[in-house]
């Protein structure tokens, strides 16, 4: 899949996938971001992507961000449509600070992932029953 970006600090390498087998490809942090305790801040990861029609690319936490610098994504995922790469559309990545002190990220860190997933649009079609039993909440399989 071809794809357009653009790197607003064109000094920092393009995002890569760091294995072969890698789905996802690390983004890279633009500049130094300090997170107060219990702070929700952006942090810049210095691109802008024009997503391909019919994908979505996804923004993921890097499964090492909670134990190795005490941040989580606080929603867990983020979601860029194939409508947003204007000039000032910078993929930023929203990180917590979980810990009882300061977090740095140092500028050029790897800090998110981005993975691009093939989406389709809903005709809704309503109706009054779907015909099945109710089964239940949350927890009710086990």
């Amino acid at each position: 899949m071809k794809v357009h970006i653009s790197r607003i600090d064109k000094t920092l390498p393009l995002p890569t996938y760091h294995t072969a087998g890698s789905v996802g490809f690390d983004l890279i942090t633009r500049e130094t971001t300090v997170i107060e305790s219990g702070q929700i801040a952006l942090v810049p990861g210095n691109v802008i992507v024009k997503v391909p029609e019919g994908t979505a690319l996804l923004i993921l936490p890097r499964s090492s961000l909670p134990r190795k610098k005490a941040l989580v994504c606080p929603h867990s995922i983020g979601v860029i449509d194939c409508d947003y790469h204007g000039p000032e559309d910078e993929i930023k990545v929203q990180v917590q600070n979980i810990s009882n002190a300061p977090v740095t990220v140092e500028r050029g860190e790897r800090i998110a992932q981005g993975m691009f997933v093939k989406v389709d649009r809903a005709e809704w079609s309503e109706v009054d029953g779907h015909g099945a039993q109710t089964r239940g909440g949350f927890g009710s399989t086990g």
